[in-house]
């Protein structure tokens, strides 16, 4: 029931500059939380958006709800996006939670007007594939051998980024991670694994950006054309040198993509 779902924590940034009535929900991955956005939240901001990044469900001080899934933490998006929406709002989606993004489209289609979808896909396929076994394996392997999160989510992090990448972002992902709780970690890749919204893709009637790393293992590139070719007029960039944290690893070149594909989409102005 909707009186069941949490309401996350958030942070709300107003514009630095001329309002332009676009508000832009920021969504962090599995492995994250909303201090992590800092350059996206300047850039937005100074480009006259509002700017609402948020903690998921389980994340930050919040408590890990009974139930955790994509689905759940959509129907919790829809909450949110009912109390701080306004006349245009772009849900940003980054991994996990591109996921939460997509779903939240079958609880609150009518206030979502645009999407940014980095590092993410519509499937990740059966809990009990192979593929999916060993990714949960890859990932919580380290745990269950007694490493803590702030002992093993740097190195796990850095294989997930391309080589050589570095600088302040970097820096803030990795120690905004390095925070989260163990159970939230789990429960986390959990979802990850199971997750299914291929049926979503041809409903969407917004303008959607499908932003990619061209070295990212996580989320190929090739995986995310294929998405966005499945959603009507949607736009496609491919960031070069850059693995599964493109806001991080290349923050000046993603947040160039964000407001070029914000601004031919009418949403600066």
């Amino acid at each position: 029931m909707t009186s069941a779902v949490p309401m996350p924590d958030h942070a709300v940034t107003h514009a630095h500059g001329v309002p332009n009535g676009t508000t832009v929900f920021l969504l962090h991955g599995a492995f994250g939380a909303k201090e992590y956005w800092r350059a996206q939240v300047r850039a937005l901001a100074q480009a006259g958006c509002r700017v609402v990044a948020w903690d998921c469900p389980g994340y930050g001080l919040s408590p890990l709800p009974e139930g955790f899934g994509v689905d759940l933490c959509a129907r919790a998006l829809a909450r949110l996006l009912e109390k701080e929406g306004g006349a245009r709002n772009v849900v940003l989606g980054h991994s996990m939670g591109g996921f939460i993004a997509q779903r939240a489209w079958l609880h609150a289609r009518a206030r979502i007007h645009g999407y940014v979808l980095s590092a993410t896909s519509a499937a990740f396929g059966k809990p009990d594939g192979n593929f999916q076994r060993e990714f949960v394996r890859q990932r919580v392997a380290p745990l269950d051998a007694g490493r803590s999160i702030p002992d093993y989510a740097p190195e796990m992090l850095r294989r997930m980024m391309a080589p050589g990448a570095g600088g302040e972002a970097v820096d803030l992902l990795i120690s905004t991670v390095s925070l989260m709780r163990e159970e939230t970690f789990r429960a986390a890749v959990a979802a990850i694994a199971g997750y299914e919204g291929r049926e979503i893709l041809p409903t969407l009637d917004v303008p959607v950006l499908c932003i990619a790393g061209a070295q990212d293992a996580t989320a190929p590139a090739a995986v995310m054309e294929k998405m966005a070719a499945k959603i009507a007029g949607a736009d496609f960039a491919a960031l070069d040198g850059v693995g599964h944290f493109g806001w991080a690893e290349a923050p000046g070149r993603f947040n160039a993509e964000l407001l070029g594909f914000l601004g031919r989409r009418g949403f600066l102005g």
